[in-house]
């Protein structure tokens, strides 16, 4: 389904990610702390000159046709960078260390314009750091920062930039365990801003929405396992009850769970992407396939052992394949402003663009599509009768894994390309 078009090393690994909301353009955060921005190759053919420019570092395709020029690098924490996020416009990059401080640079050039300190946790043993888990750009007047100690700080980006720092604005506390993901609700029909202002968190083996205005509004029932990645579908058939809005979260397990938005008690439909032993893979992350590229509701989710695995929502089903690495698993993925999907993890970047298919393979995989109709349908039939005896001893089996709350041994797992909320 995608090819890689380039790779790009990078000095130590990769905690966070972000793509940039206009621009061909990723920033990277790593395990030494340091911030990484770079311009994607340009998805027009080279003339040719594939030669960089003097302390600008790049990687060239496979095929010599492009090359990924870093933009600015720098030592941005002391600690490890645990979290990206560009805010809406694209002017500001926030980045979060395991050092208890936010930074907010010109995306452009990396220069600081302000600090944050984070809120430290008070035990008996006196302050201590509570590292960052997620930020996010909520709209342009508000910044989201969620913390290993389950915390949910709101700041408001109007208030000048010598008082930001003192305080949050908000605080809540929607799960028991560190918040693992972050995905905005679209804005209500009646929203004057265009701008949302509730968003679903995942935390230990709970999901939560919280509202702008009104705080923590729901939490899901324990879901005996850990919830790791979400992401927000819209526009699909609506049937019965269901509006056709889903929110569709990974677990540690290897599956996905479809939550119907506005029935958040519990999940009502799942989906199996990885099968193990002990357990399937986990879903590290998960992100929204452009419809521009013509596959319909279709997710890309990143697992822990290196694969990306595509599903399509609706038929509910994996339908293809790739992988970003042999060992180490996928940390950040997304698509940038032309359609092209970039994957993070270990000490690589990828870049990949959709893959051409000639009219031979094409119908060579209609071909297979058709033969294995018989088999998908016999498939339904076996897991219908697992699900069956499932139930008869007790419910659903869910295997809980806790994955504790510091990333730094994993690399992180968060996605930081986010659009607009209500």
């Amino acid at each position: 389904m995608f090819d890689t078009v380039c790779t790009l090393p990078l000095s130590s690994d990769l905690f966070a990610q972000a793509i940039h909301p206009t621009r061909s353009v990723v920033s990277v955060g790593l395990s030494s702390g340091h911030v990484q921005t770079f311009r994607l190759p340009s998805a027009e053919p080279s003339n040719g000159d594939d030669s960089d420019d003097e302390g600008a570092p790049s990687a060239t395709s496979s095929n010599g046709t492009g090359h990924i020029d870093t933009m600015w690098r720098t030592r941005r924490h002391k600690g490890s960078c645990r979290t990206l996020t560009y805010g809406i416009d694209g002017e500001t990059l926030y980045s979060a260390g395991t050092d208890g401080i936010v930074k907010a640079a010109k995306a452009e050039t990396g220069v600081v314009e302000n600090k944050i300190v984070i809120p430290p946790v008070n035990d008996r043993t006196g302050s201590q750091v509570d590292a960052p888990t997620i930020i996010h750009a909520l709209s342009p007047q508000t910044l989201i920062l969620a913390t290993d100690s389950s915390a949910l700080h709101l700041y408001d980006l109007r208030i000048p930039y010598s008082a930001v720092s003192a305080k949050p604005e908000q605080t809540h506390h929607p799960h028991d365990d560190y918040v693992s993901s972050l995905t905005p609700l679209p804005p209500s029909e009646t929203s004057t801003s265009g701008f949302s202002k509730q968003w679903v968190t995942t935390g230990g083996t709970t999901l939560a929405v919280t509202d702008l205005r009104r705080g923590v509004m729901v939490r899901s029932e324990d879901q005996e396992e850990e919830l790791i990645s979400s992401v927000y579908v819209g526009g699909l058939g609506s049937t019965g009850t269901s509006r056709g809005e889903k929110v569709i979260v990974g677990g540690a397990s290897g599956v996905l769970t479809l939550w119907e938005k506005g029935a958040w008690d519990d999940q009502d439909e799942r989906i199996i992407v990885d099968r193990g032993t002990a357990g399937g893979e986990s879903l590290e992350t998960l992100t929204l396939v452009p419809e521009e590229l013509g596959k319909g509701k279709m997710i890309a989710v990143g697992l822990g052992d290196g694969r990306v695995e595509f599903v399509t929502i609706g038929a509910n089903k994996v339908v293809s394949k790739v992988m970003h690495d042999e060992v180490e698993g996928v940390v950040g993925l997304g698509f940038d402003v032309e359609g092209r999907m970039v994957s993070g993890g270990g000490q690589v970047v990828k870049v990949w663009h959709e893959a051409e298919i000639s009219e031979e393979s094409a119908l060579a995989r209609q071909m297979m599509d058709s033969d294995s109709e018989q088999d998908s349908d016999d498939t339904k039939a076996r897991m219908f009768m697992e699900d069956s005896d499932e139930e008869q001893e007790g419910g659903r089996r869910r295997k809980k894994r806790k994955r504790g709350k510091g990333k730094d041994r994993s690399g992180g797992h968060h996605v930081m390309a986010f659009k607009d909320l209500d």
